[in-house]
C-alpha cells in the first residue's frame, strides 16, 4: 500500500471515529453514575440540527458547537426529569427520547436540507504535521478531533484520579450507601446525565458542521446506538472507547474505500454498507459471552431507580 493512501485511510478513520468517541465518553460518565440513557441517537440528531442551523445563521462554527451542546443538554434534562425525578423506567424513557429526537430534528431541519456550509479549516500541529505518513493522519485535523482526545484523557483522570470521580463511581455502585454518608445522589446523577447529553450534542454537531458539512434527515445513521454499544465494548473504561471507535471508523472507511475504488467484488454493496454495524454486533456478542466481564465492570446500580425517601 502506498504511504499516501495509508495516510489518507488513517486520517479518515480518525475523523469517522471522532463523534463516536465524544458521544460514547459522555454516555460512559452517565452510566458510571448508575443511569442508563438509551436516547443518544435522538440527542445526537438534535445536536446536529441545532449546530447546523446556528452555524448557517451566524457563520460561526464555534457557536454552532455550543448550540449543539446546549440542545444535547436540554434533551438530557428531559430524560433526567422523567427518569430521575419521576422515576420512569430508564430504558423506556431513553427509547422514547431517541424516537422523539430523531423525529423532531427531521422536522426542524426541513428548511436546511438544501443548504451547505463551507468546510472548516484544519488545525495543523506545528512541526508534527510534516512527519511523513503519520503527520497528515494525526496532526492535520479540525479542532474537535483534538478535543475528543483531550476529553478522553480528562474523563479518565476525573474518574480514577479525582475525589469527585470517586464520588460519581460510588453513586453508580452503591447509591444507598452514598446517600447515607451525605451525598445527593439525584443531583449527581442529574449532572452526569447533562454532561452525557452535552457530549452527545457535540458529537452530532461534528457530523453536521465539520464531517459532512450539511444537514440531511437521518444523517446520524445509527451512530448514537453504536456509541451506546461502545461503552459495553469498552467495559466501561475510557481508553477502550477510543479503540472501539476507531475500529468502527476503520470498518466504515474500509467499506467506503472498497466501494469507491472500483474493485470488482461479487458482494452486494448493501452488505458492505452493513459491515461496520455487523462487526460491532459480533464484537458485542463475543464480549457478552463472558458474563463475568460484564458483571465485574458494569456499575452495580445501572438502570435502577433511586429515591432518597425510600
Amino acid at each position: 500500500m502506498q504511504p499516501s493512501l495509508l495516510s489518507s485511510i488513517l486520517f479518515a478513520t480518525i475523523v469517522a471515529g471522532t463523534p463516536l468517541i465524544i458521544a460514547a465518553v459522555g454516555e460512559l460518565v452517565t452510566e458510571k453514575s448508575g443511569v442508563l440513557n438509551l436516547g443518544t441517537e435522538g440527542i445526537m440528531s438534535m445536536g446536529a440540527v441545532a449546530a447546523f442551523a446556528v452555524t448557517v445563521h451566524t457563520g460561526n462554527p464555534l457557536l454552532g458547537i455550543l448550540a449543539g451542546m446546549a440542545a444535547g443538554m436540554v434533551m438530557g434534562l428531559i430524560f433526567a426529569v422523567a427518569a430521575l425525578t419521576f422515576m420512569a423506567n430508564q430504558v423506556a424513557s431513553g427509547l422514547a427520547l431517541s424516537i422523539f429526537g430523531v423525529g423532531l430534528s427531521a422536522f426542524i431541519g426541513k428548511p436546511y436540507e438544501s443548504v451547505a456550509l463551507p468546510s472548516v479549516a484544519a488545525w495543523n500541529v506545528p512541526g508534527l504535521h510534516r512527519i511523513p505518513v503519520l503527520g497528515h493522519a494525526f496532526f492535520e485535523h479540525q479542532g474537535l478531533v483534538y478535543f475528543s482526545w483531550a476529553l478522553l484523557g480528562g474523563v479518565a483522570w476525573f474518574l480514577y484520579r479525582s475525589r469527585l470521580g470517586l464520588v460519581l463511581r460510588a453513586v453508580g455502585e452503591a447509591p444507598v450507601a452514598a446517600h447515607s454518608v451525605g451525598y445527593n445522589v439525584v443531583r449527581i446523577r442529574y449532572m452526569a446525565v447533562l454532561f452525557g447529553g452535552g457530549m452527545a450534542g457535540i458529537g452530532g454537531a461534528f457530523l453536521s458542521v465539520f464531517y459532512t458539512p450539511l444537514w440531511v434527515e437521518g444523517m446520524v445513521a445509527g451512530r448514537g446506538w453504536i456509541s451506546l454499544a461502545l461503552v459495553v465494548f469498552a467495559t466501561w473504561r475510557p481508553a477502550r472507547v477510543m479503540v472501539g471507535a476507531y475500529l468502527f471508523g476503520g470498518c466504515m472507511i474500509t467499506q467506503m474505500f472498497v466501494q469507491g475504488s472500483g474493485m470488482h467484488l461479487n458482494v452486494p454493496s448493501q452488505f458492505l454498507s452493513a459491515l461496520p454495524y455487523a462487526a460491532t454486533i459480533i464484537v458485542l456478542v463475543l464480549i457478552s459471552h463472558n458474563k463475568n466481564t460484564i458483571r465485574l465492570n458494569s456499575p452495580a446500580s445501572l438502570g435502577q431507580p433511586f429515591s432518597p425517601e425510600a
